[in-house]
């Protein structure tokens, strides 16, 4: 029982941990389809007022009036690591539901159910996914949330 308890707090530890190694953080990558017909890809560097600040493919910097968007694609990045933790968690709950046969078969379940949730979770975590944003004909106020939901996603959120 000492040995299944010491396995669980060690495969937490792991997936815990595995966010202090993270790299510095980068903004979401987007696609901006302008007004004058121009598409622009690059990383959200900051959400200003009025516009957003874009680092193109060339490595130039663009800055982008909000009144001249149409739409804007998001690639939602790859976690694999989140999935899995997420996956950690909810198999050693569902789990635990083994501790009616007492204690050491319940950890047995938990860990059992943990590390498929893991494996689960890191496959669909791995999937990247884009995500739309009409600006064109939006309200002023829409337009706000829109990039207040934005700024969180850039590499800077405090930029003014």
């Amino acid at each position: 029982m000492k040995k299944n308890i010491s396995l669980l707090l060690v495969i937490s530890l792991l997936m815990l941990s595995a966010d202090l190694f993270a790299k510095e953080k980068r903004g979401a990558n987007l696609k901006i389809w302008k007004k004058d017909g121009r598409l622009i890809n690059g990383e959200l560097i900051a959400v200003k007022e009025n516009s957003l600040l874009v680092l193109d493919t060339e490595g130039k910097d663009e800055s982008i009036d909000i009144g001249d968007i149409i739409v804007i694609n998001i690639k939602k990045q790859s976690k694999p690591m989140k999935g899995a933790k997420k996956g950690l968690w909810i198999g050693g709950v569902i789990g635990l539901g083994g501790l009616e046969d007492g204690v050491a078969n319940g950890l047995k379940c938990a860990i059992f159910y943990g590390v498929i949730g893991a494996g689960f979770g890191a496959i669909f975590g791995a999937i990247p996914g884009t995500k739309k944003i009409q600006f064109a004909g939006k309200t002023d106020s829409k337009i706000q949330k829109t990039l207040d939901k934005l700024r969180k996603q850039a590499r800077v959120r405090t930029f003014k």
